[in-house]
């Protein structure tokens, strides 16, 4: 018989999670929330778990818009992991468009598609019958870090990741973003069943599959293909001390070389910022001068100071100095693999602040260099393409 527990009402959920832990272990299936929609859950690691959860997908009554009820299979089946940086552990060394998306996107309601190398990856320690589930025709596996809390207080508790499988109606009928939904469809099949209310978002998550460089939207669902084109997208920021001079003029220069190699405006973010900076200062007149000498505006430029709203999204940092980057992984230890002297030497570009034009054109040629060779080596997996949908 089905067993209802509501997280709304519970004096201390704590108890509703340990429950939940110990009906997985034992390899029942139960309902849970995420930020999306109600989905079921299996533990990966349980055998019977996820036969009952093929059981139950197989068997799931849909009610039709004539009212009648008719049997369907129509599932999407997905890993749960705890969180991004477990996500290493199944896809190794992906790409740089898969770990943007992971680093950007989750938690949250996106699914990521994405092959694993085996036999490295921790998706060789699950059953055939659970990479069968989730692998689709192209040996993509999908991958998804929910963010609800019952979700993520059950991982903490669990030493593999959870099979989800969450419904997908037909057009024309409502997706389960209410416990009551679930219970219709599953009745007393299904064992244990939270209740969290409403879910957040009220919809389905995105799901983007990922090859090399090139991504594919599959499915359109919360995250809209708008605000996909904006997270796959690179972001690089360029670092000086006060942002006003030699980071503002290679953030110009560097938008410029971009432009011209890639053809378009907008193919890259670029930012700057400064390790000491104010907000809202502008270029030196000297940075403005040589600029514009080469057909550039920067007169439009408003320091910034370098802080967490560029940390987390750059996928690549230059800094002017090695004190730069220094103080850069003093503040943020782990991100020694995205942070890097503007200098493929390792060296320093001296400061021009307050020396006369000559010396600012000089320093605009050496970053402009230094960023020439920086573009050269970064490949096509650094620049994301877009494979059409089937149905476009």
């Amino acid at each position: 018989m089905l067993k209802i527990l509501d997280l709304k009402t519970a004096e201390d959920s704590r108890d509703i999670v340990h429950r939940t832990v110990q009906a997985l272990v034992e390899g029942q299936v139960v309902g849970v929330p995420t930020e999306t929609t109600y989905s079921l859950a299996a533990l990966a690691l349980s055998t019977t778990g996820v036969e009952q959860l093929k059981t139950l997908t197989r068997g799931a009554l849909q009610p039709s818009q004539d009212g009648n009820r008719l049997e369907t299979d129509r599932h999407w089946m997905e890993l749960s992991i705890r969180s991004r940086e477990a996500a290493g552990d199944f896809v190794g060394a992906a790409s740089n468009t898969v770990r943007r998306l992971l680093r950007r996107c989750c938690p949250g309601p996106l699914t990521v598609m994405v092959q694993c190398p085996e036999p490295f990856s921790a998706l060789s320690q699950l059953s055939a019958g659970v990479r069968e589930q989730v692998t689709d025709d192209k040996g993509h596996v999908g991958f998804r870090v929910v963010d609800h809390f019952v979700l993520d207080q059950i991982h903490r508790y669990l030493s593999g990741p959870l099979l989800l499988a969450s419904f997908q109606p037909s057009e024309g009928t409502p997706v389960a973003t209410v416990a009551a939904r679930v219970a219709e469809m599953y009745g007393d099949d299904l064992p244990l069943l939270l209740d969290d209310g409403p879910t957040r978002y009220g919809g389905v998550t995105t799901v983007v599959r990922v090859s090399g460089n090139r991504w594919q939207l599959l499915r359109e669902g919360v995250i809209e293909r708008a605000a996909m084109n904006q997270f796959v997208k690179p972001v690089i920021a360029v670092v000086c001390t006060g942002n006003t001079c030699r980071s503002p003029m290679a953030e110009t220069l560097l938008r410029e070389q971009l432009n011209k190699r890639t053809g378009c405006d907008d193919a890259v973010r670029v930012i700057s910022a400064g390790v000491a900076a104010s907000n809202g200062a502008g270029a030196s007149p000297q940075a403005v001068a040589v600029m514009g000498s080469r057909g550039l505006d920067l007169t439009g430029h408003s320091s910034r100071p370098l802080d967490e709203s560029v940390v987390n999204v750059a996928d690549l940092i230059l800094t002017m100095t090695r004190g730069h980057r220094a103080a850069i992984l003093a503040a943020w230890p782990d991100m020694h693999e995205r942070v890097f002297t503007l200098r493929r030497d390792g060296g320093d570009i001296s400061d021009p602040v307050g020396l006369a034009v000559e010396v600012y054109e000089a320093c605009a040629d050496q970053i402009n260099d230094e960023l020439g060779k920086w573009l050269d080596s970064l490949g096509e997996d650094f620049f994301p393409s877009e494979t059409p949908s089937q149905d476009e």
